[in-house]
């Protein structure tokens, strides 16, 4: 198993680019749209996590930019059902961290905007998948909150304040009418503390438009 590739950015194509190693020789390596390794220019150098799928008549490498991405590529390929494909479409559609939302919240519409993926198989990626987001790189808190959601809300435990004021607001954006990963990415992009409920909102929205 090839897990990472460490080389020189050679090339990009529509959906992979080729990463050259010591060796001279290119592996060509499928990533998800939108990934950051894009960003690389030819010539620089770069590392790939990789997975290596194996099919009777194909190998093949998909690659991402941390390990997050690279575990939740692999936790999507359980579920079945889900082939590379289709978890490359999902991971094209969703960051990381807009795909942990979305399955801690039970938003199977905000994963079926995958291509290719439907209602039915968002559900069923929700049902296999809930319990076992929380032990990837990056994922939940021991409380259950996500990561990037019990950074800011400590802050103002203390009082009693931040964690409840935060989640009060999330409700209330799912109330609006927004989805569960909508409300969250919008109040998690609120970087301020002690916050009331009213005013979180109010900056949330500004994310939402």
């Amino acid at each position: 198993m090839i897990r990472y590739i460490k080389g020189i950015y050679s090339m990009t194509f529509e959906s992979s680019i080729i990463v050259e190693n010591a060796s001279g020789i290119g592996f060509e390596i499928f990533i998800p749209a939108g990934s950051p390794l894009y960003r690389y220019g030819e010539g620089e150098e770069i590392m790939v996590y990789t997975s290596m799928a194996v099919k009777e008549d194909d190998i093949s490498l998909y690659g991402f930019h941390n390990r997050e991405a690279l575990e939740l590529f692999e936790l999507l390929t359980t579920v079945n059902g889900i082939g590379a494909k289709a978890a490359m479409a999902i991971l094209s559609a969703l960051s990381p961290e807009e795909l942990r939302r979305a399955i801690l919240f039970e938003d199977a519409k905000e994963i079926s905007r995958a291509n290719g993926v439907g209602k039915k198989t968002a559900e069923r990626i929700i049902l296999e998948l809930k319990e076992k987001i929380g032990k990837l790189s990056g994922g939940m808190t021991d409380s259950g909150m996500p990561a990037e959601l019990a950074g800011g809300a400590s802050a103002g435990a203390g009082d009693g304040s931040g964690t409840d004021n935060r989640v009060e607001a999330i409700n209330a954006l799912i109330a609006l009418g927004y989805s569960k990963a909508e409300a969250f990415s919008a109040i998690s992009q609120v970087p301020e503390e002690g916050l009331s409920c009213e005013d979180y909102i109010k900056k949330a929205l500004k994310h939402l438009f």
